[in-house]
């Protein structure tokens, strides 16, 4: 009969074990997940803003010199990401092929303009350092326009300050919301030995030597749940990088690192705090109070 009864408490321990594990490790999972589109928020955005396009159209009289020259000056620009020369023999084809239709059959010549398409690096993606390259290019005779979609730069701005400042607030208050889980999960399995605690308490044992063998189980659930919340954030990661490859999400080594080793390190300091805290209150608590 004890037997029996030793296996179900045995069992019992376990079942509980492993929820307080699931528990720990779908938080820090998802913590995980966050921050990984906290770290790579600004690679995105920055991703979205250099396929914003600059062109500058040229005269019919500009001589080849005077291109070759601003190619190479806009090839080593600040500003420059990639500079790319269009003839207007390219772009009456590339219409002909999106429309379908030769425009040329009906026009008798090539209304259209070499051309240069050029993209920035994020940072000189604004209203402003667009108006001041346009203004500095304009000053060269053989120009003849410069087109880029302002409307699209202010608005693309504008939402990526509204993005981070959200993902910023929901990254506090889901790290706050992890913390409470956690602590609720801990404080049960503490719950559950209540009267062993007591018990231990009664016979002469000292409050640090109870403490310490929920610590440092705890902190085994902990180190196991983070690991295994870890194991997901590199699948994630994995296919993430697959998927879009052009954001290069693996190469930001040093912030991945800190994030890996962030989401380990709040798996082992939450389970000790929350352990540490529920043992004390049960230490605290007189015999008769166990029971509510």
């Amino acid at each position: 009969m004890a037997s029996s009864f030793d296996k179900y408490q045995k069992r019992k321990l376990i079942s509980s074990y492993i929820s307080v594990v699931i528990s720990i490790a779908l938080v820090l999972f998802l913590l995980g997940c966050l921050g990984l589109l906290v770290i790579n928020s600004k690679k995105v955005a920055d991703h979205f803003k250099e396929q914003v396009v600059m062109t500058i159209y040229l005269n019919d009289t500009a001589k080849e010199v005077e291109v070759n020259q601003l190619k190479k000056s806009l090839a080593m620009a600040d500003y420059t990401k990639e500079a790319l020369y269009v003839s207007k023999e390219e772009a009456a084809e590339f219409m002909k092929v999106e429309t379908g239709e030769d425009f040329m059959d009906f026009v008798g010549y090539n209304p259209l303009k070499n051309s240069i398409d050029v993209y920035l690096k994020a940072d000189f993606v604004t209203t402003q350092q667009l108006s001041e390259i346009t203004d500095n290019l304009s000053s060269k005779s053989f120009i003849e326009e410069i087109r880029y979609d302002n409307d699209l730069v202010e608005l693309m701005n504008d939402n990526v300050q509204k993005i981070s400042f959200w993902v910023l607030v929901i990254s506090g208050l889901f790290t706050l919301i992890a913390v409470l889980l956690i602590n609720s999960s801990i404080r049960l399995a503490v719950y559950s030995k209540r009267f062993i605690i007591k018990t231990m308490q009664m016979v002469g044992a000292t409050k640090s030597f109870i403490r310490r063998p929920f610590v440092w189980k705890s902190i085994q659930l902990g180190i196991i749940g983070a690991i295994l919340a870890l194991a997901g954030v590199a699948v994630v990661l994995y296919y993430l990088n697959l998927t879009f490859p052009e954001l290069n999400l693996l190469n930001n080594t040093i912030s991945l690192l800190a994030l890996f080793l962030g989401v380990f390190g709040l798996g082992i300091v939450i389970t000790w705090m929350s352990t540490f805290i529920a043992t004390q209150r049960f230490l605290n608590l007189k015999t008769d109070q166990l029971y509510y």
